[in-house]
């Protein structure tokens, strides 16, 4: 199956934010909602299952001078087998323009056990621009080892690299579940934050997480392991992941080591 979904937000003359295109196909449908405190939300609703090896997938967001925009997914998605050698694909794409704000919020992807699957995402900030970014992987459904996904996150900021992420894993990773990558969870993530508005947040490691300033502009990078997916949101939902931490115990400030 082959898709293309695609939305692009501009401020009206009310200062609003607005769709000025929101299109999309199965399994990629896209649906608005009302959104509280300005800006606009829009969940990717799946219209089929998958994605399934041999799906090639691709999301366009734009958003545009001064305009926010929040996407969600209304479900995980679970990355399942589909024909012997064939890989599903999704890529998003998404540009930022300068003082607009983009949250990227989805659910998890799940490796089903079997599955082939790569999902790659391309993001562009403009100076100004505010990003918010979660990537959250489960390895395997409940009992199961994963297939074989690969995560690959580039993200720009006003035109110069800022963050190059990659992870995979499955069979065909050798050594993803050992002590120098997962070492045996079987959830990660992380969560990027882009704000020229946010005080800076000074490094630090704890026991399944860290925080780390990026060198490239006004952005943190946390990164978690986690035993299952609610506690792997913990760490990783945007407005209580300080609290989280503080909160957590031998998992966070008594386990933390504060770099610099």
């Amino acid at each position: 199956m082959r898709a293309t979904a695609r939305l692009a937000a501009r401020v009206d003359r009310h200062g609003r934010t607005t769709l000025v295109e929101l299109r999309g196909e199965s399994p990629l449908l896209l649906r608005q909602v009302p959104a509280p405190g300005g800006g606009l939300t829009v969940y990717v609703v799946g219209g089929a299952a998958g994605p399934l090896a041999g799906d090639d997938l691709r999301l366009d967001v734009e958003v545009g001078p001064g305009a926010a925009v929040r996407v969600h997914t209304v479900a995980a998605s679970v990355a399942l087998p589909g024909r012997p050698g064939a890989v599903s694909r999704m890529l998003v794409r998404a540009t930022v323009a300068e003082r607009a704000t983009l949250l990227w919020l989805p659910e998890q992807l799940v490796a089903a056990a079997g599955c082939a699957h790569v999902a790659d995402s391309r993001v562009d900030v403009a100076a100004g621009g505010t990003l918010h970014w979660r990537d959250e992987l489960i390895c395997g459904r409940y009992g199961e080892q994963p297939g074989n996904v690969e995560v690959n996150t580039w993200v720009d900021l006003d035109g110069r690299p800022l963050l190059r992420q990659s992870l995979a894993v499955g069979p065909n990773a050798a050594g993803w579940a050992g002590p120098a990558v997962l070492a045996g969870a079987p959830a990660t993530g992380s969560l990027l934050i882009v704000d020229p508005d946010r005080p800076a947040e000074p490094p630090a490691v704890g026991v399944t997480w860290a925080r780390l300033p990026l060198a490239g502009g006004p952005a943190t990078l946390w990164s978690a392991t986690a035993p299952d997916a609610h506690t792997l949101r913990e760490y990783l939902e945007p407005e209580t992941a300080l609290d989280t931490i503080a909160a957590s115990g031998g998992r966070g400030e008594r386990g933390v080591v504060r770099v610099g």
